[in-house]
């Protein structure tokens, strides 16, 4: 028989470099690219374009913060882009007809909280997988939103609302003001907070954690509906920043979301997640868009990109990084 013994304890450094081994790889990866396509076009770096892929990367990383809330429960929510169309349009159409930004933008906030509800509650009380629920609300939602604008852009009439797109503090865009804030909130709310303990905990196994006493079914629908809030509010961003709303904004914008989640660290099985990461990756995303469109290649080359990183990031999450938690373990 062999007899037990602890495992011994190593370098400061090389604990370290072994607990966030996640959030040091995309940091490497995000500042390889940085230096990568600033050396191709010095314009890169320029403070223009700096702050013009801060104001392009917050909606990304405003419903990435909720997205990870979701992938660490164990779920996925395909129906982010479809929300945003919807509450896009929906706002749109609202300051056209002459409503008050302040009475539209909850009004939008407490739509997207509705959806999250109908969503989480077939996912946590009737046990549908959370992919059928959400791929239907993805087709479904922004069907919605077709059939409210009928196919075309609602220009929205000049007012203090377009400052949420538009204006600056300091001269720092108002967009990645928000981004920073929620991913704040959401960074204090995870690593913090008894909520986040419990959504991680889920995530590992929601059944343990239903028999000691938590909340599972109700911590799980409510990811979706924070989902749906803090999409309704990427989606308040975007109509401010372009001034319209339509049925076909933030196409795509899913796959952007679930990249960057995964690409920071976050696990696709669930219990565990990284808002550090996410915003690593949220920018990540950014950098590419921003510096292919900047090396004069197609734009639509990122969307190869992009699923070459998800793919890339599956199977780090599955071979390597497991690994070297195993290793960790012994």
């Amino acid at each position: 028989m062999t007899a037990y013994t602890e495992r011994q304890q190593g370098s400061k450094l090389s604990d370290f470099l072994q607990t966030h081994a996640h959030v040091l790889s995309i940091a490497a990866f995000l500042l390889g690219c940085c230096l990568f396509f600033g050396a191709i076009n010095p314009v890169f770096f320029s403070t223009g374009n700096l702050l013009n892929l801060l104001r392009q990367a917050s909606p990304t990383l405003i419903v990435a913060v909720a997205m990870t809330f979701v992938i660490t429960t164990g779920g996925i929510d395909l129906s982010v882009g479809s929300i945003i169309a919807l509450v896009n349009a929906a706002a749109a159409l609202l300051l056209r007809a002459g409503w008050d930004w302040w009475v539209v933008s909850p009004m939008m906030l407490a739509l997207g909280a509705g959806i999250g509800v109908f969503q989480g509650y077939f996912i946590a009380y009737q046990k549908i997988p959370a992919f059928i629920v959400t791929l239907a609300g993805l087709s479904a939602i922004r069907g919605v939103a077709l059939v409210l604008t009928g196919g075309f852009s609602i220009l929205i009439p000049p007012s203090l609302f377009l400052s949420i797109g538009r204006g600056t503090v300091f001269g720092i865009p108002n967009p990645a003001i928000l981004g920073i804030l929620v991913a704040i909130a959401g960074y204090i709310v995870l690593n913090t907070m008894v909520y986040g303990r419990r959504v991680c905990a889920v995530g590992a196994n929601a059944e343990a954690a239903r028999r000691v006493g938590m909340p599972a079914q109700r911590v799980i629908c409510s990811v979706y509906v924070w989902s749906g809030v803090l999409s309704a509010l990427a989606a308040l961003v975007v109509a401010a920043r372009l001034g319209s709303g339509s049925s076909n904004a933030a196409v795509g914008t899913e796959l952007d979301v679930i990249a960057a989640v995964v690409l920071g660290g976050t696990s696709l099985a669930g219990g565990r997640g990284t808002i550090v990461g996410t915003v690593l990756g949220a920018l990540t995303i950014s950098v590419i868009s921003n510096g292919l469109i900047l090396a004069h290649i197609d734009a639509f080359f990122t969307q190869i990109v992009t699923g070459a990183i998800i793919l890339t990031a599956i199977w780090l999450n599955t071979r390597i990084f497991d690994h070297v938690g195993s290793v960790r373990r012994r």
